[in-house]
């Protein structure tokens, strides 16, 4: 069960810029969302009268991904848990919860959820990734570190990986982050997600100028896709581009109008905005004064 202002929720499952501490941005409250899960005593068997059409599993597939391009998490979460229900079996489905946990700000629910997924598939590399992730962010890197060491190891490189083991070195301090960056964005050409999701890494340890570079990336190979525009004002933000950041905000808006993140950052700016106006105005009525 979620505890929890609806309001709030919603914009915490935009992925927005609270969780970056950008100005103008609402604070989010986490939620516990293991409600949104399949563990294993609730999964059906895959018997051919329990086990739904394939058609019906490759369309919450094609609902959660498209709900994680959109920076919809929480809409994620459940698709993925549908996936679930159709396939026990569907390694990505369980990849894909832990990726939305961990951009939920959830990173505890993610490390136990991808302990869950490894006793399953302990050399899915996607999981080892998401389970050094968590730990990473949850402040322990010298525990992430095996983890992303055993997902490098497995046959075939994936883009997420790398972007993975970008994130631990960041939270480790190590070096040898941007080669770990550069090489997801090599195995991944015109790919706008894995740019988006450099830059929200990057966002993340507030690394906002390097963030921007590959968010933009992201928004040339995907201009219609408002939750790359709206990282990259919240970037811009983060940056002291108040201009630039408006504009990315009202192309987020031209596209979704009601999109939640876009218009709580648009509130902030028009609010930054009058305080400045007013702390100008006082000033220069305490300089007459004197």
């Amino acid at each position: 069960m979620e505890t929890g202002n609806s309001e709030t929720g919603k914009e915490a499952s935009q992925g927005g810029a609270c969780r970056w501490n950008i100005p103008g941005a609402a604070l989010a409250i986490p939620v516990n969302r293991f409600g949104h899960l399949e563990f294993d005593d609730s999964l059906p068997t895959q018997s051919s009268a329990m086990h739904p059409p394939l058609t019906d599993e490759a369309r919450c597939v094609s609902e959660a991904d498209a709900a994680f391009g959109r920076a919809e998490f929480e809409t994620a979460l459940r698709w993925y848990g549908k996936v679930l229900e159709y396939n026990p079996h569907n390694v990505a489905a369980w990849a894909g919860q832990v990726k939305a946990l961990i951009e939920l700000g959830q990173f505890k629910e993610a490390n136990v959820w991808a302990d869950k997924a490894l006793e399953r598939y302990p050399d899915s590399p996607e999981i080892l990734s998401g389970k050094a992730v968590a730990l990473g962010r949850m402040g322990r890197p010298e525990e992430a570190l095996p983890f992303s060491d055993a997902a490098l190891e497995k046959t075939g490189e994936l883009p997420w990986v790398w972007l993975a083991r970008g994130d631990v070195l960041l939270s480790a301090g190590r070096k040898q982050v941007d080669a770990c960056f550069d090489r997801a964005l090599r195995l991944a050409p015109g790919d706008w997600l894995v740019r988006w999701l450099a830059g929200r890494i990057r966002a993340h340890w507030k690394q906002f100028a390097l963030a921007l570079k590959h968010v933009r990336e992201a928004v040339s190979l995907a201009p219609d896709h408002p939750a790359a525009w709206v990282t990259m004002a919240e970037c811009q933000m983060a940056l002291g581009l108040g201009d630039g950041a408006r504009q990315s905000i009202q192309q987020a808006l031209s596209l979704a109008p009601e999109h939640p993140g876009a218009l709580g950052m648009l509130r902030g700016l028009d609010e930054q905005g009058w305080l400045g106006r007013a702390g100008g105005t006082m000033r220069r009525w305490l300089g007459r004064e004197n």
